[in-house]
């Protein structure tokens, strides 16, 4: 089937995690088992198989540099776990938008954003074109509104797969649903669900409560980091959406409502890209009595979402090859907190194994 030629937007924390990951596990054999992967091999596509073509990014520090190099330049702080060769792709200036906010441009809160404002930035939809861009994969930081509809409508105009791994609700829209479904895109998203993450896990545990019969009361979930995700997310008006998508991918699956607070609650740098999850949820037991679940997590951030965003790739690519445009909704359900539609997890994966096999119709 050929290669799957990838652009990255935002050249950040998870983007390092998808690179160096294809870099770590590309001679994996199909009977390897990769943490974090669904399949070595996703239908046609082995993970070797993307390469990448183009890349974003409006840090100056990044733009003008080899994507091999630029993985490692601040503000990224995950840790070196694969040797990545010079790549060939040089990563350009995207455009700035709403895509920086006013306090990640002073270092004294931490390793933020250094923005060239003399340099011009390139037009995408050229870009992708010229570079034969078959997946793009939006990795802006948390509350750039215009930054992703930008990139989402580049993707529209050039014919490009678009995956949405932020929480800007986009390929969940119905107006933007339906322009990915008539220029002939087949669109992803929104906001990447780990492969075991904060989300996933309280998830399953509210579920189980629910399959037992019992009544979820209230519950909440803290999440501290030290990366420039959880730095940016310092600034309230930024989470709007974020909060949405995280509430809502745990209560859809609570049949009635119920007091809930879950998203972002501070940046600890020292953490650097390591994330700690606190999840507390009260429930009533038979004759009325209260019982509790405290839950502490303790993961690497950004490869908890690389895998799934490899799988989505090769999901995106997979649709193309067959002319399925529009959200693909088994794909978003299994992998994003906020899809255009809902399942149980359990459900979610069947959907897609079906997906790879072609059982589905659109």
């Amino acid at each position: 089937m050929g290669k799957i030629r990838v652009a990255l937007v935002g050249v950040g924390n998870v983007a390092s995690a998808i690179v160096q990951g294809i870099f770590r596990y590309k001679d994996a054999s199909e009977d390897d088992s990769i943490p974090g992967l669904m399949h070595v091999r996703f239908g046609p596509y082995h993970i070797s198989d993307i390469e990448f073509v183009a890349a974003f990014d409006v840090d100056r520090r990044k733009v003008g540099k080899d994507l091999s190099e630029a993985i490692f330049s601040p503000p990224n702080v995950l840790e070196k776990f694969a040797d990545v060769p010079r790549l060939g792709v040089t990563v350009l200036k995207g455009p700035v938008l709403d895509g920086v906010a006013p306090h990640m441009r002073d270092m004294k809160y931490g390793e933020g954003f250094l923005v060239d404002e003399s340099q011009k930035p390139v037009d995408v939809t050229d870009v992708l074109k010229e570079t034969g861009t078959d997946v793009l994969v939006n990795l802006v930081p948390v509350g750039s509104y215009h930054a992703a509809r930008a990139y989402a409508q580049a993707c529209i105009d050039a014919g490009v797969g678009f995956i949405n791994g932020m929480p800007e609700f986009i390929v969940s829209d119905e107006e933007w649903g339906r322009k990915f479904k008539e220029a002939g895109v087949p669109a992803a998203g929104d906001d990447f669900k780990s492969q075991l993450g904060a989300t996933i896990l309280h998830r399953t545990i509210a579920n189980l409560v629910v399959e037992r019969g019992l009544k979820v009361v209230n519950t909440y979930q803290l999440n501290i980091g030290g990366n420039a995700d959880f730095l940016n997310m310092l600034e309230e008006d930024r989470l709007k959406t974020k909060r949405v998508s995280k509430t809502e991918a745990v209560t859809c699956l609570i049949p009635h409502k119920v007091e809930a607070r879950i998203g972002p609650s501070d940046y600890v740098p020292f953490l650097r890209d390591r994330k700690v999850m606190h999840m507390w949820l009260e429930f009533e037991q038979f004759g009325g009595f209260k019982a509790y679940i405290d839950v502490k997590l303790n993961v690497m951030d950004s490869p908890n979402a690389a895998g799934v965003a490899i799988d989505a790739i090769r999901a995106v690519k997979l649709a193309k090859d067959r002319d399925v445009a529009g959200p693909l909704v088994e794909v978003s359900a299994y992998w994003f907190k906020h899809p255009p539609k809902q399942y149980p997890d359990y459900i979610a994966r069947e959907l897609v194994e079906k997906f790879i096999r072609g059982e589905t119709s659109h």
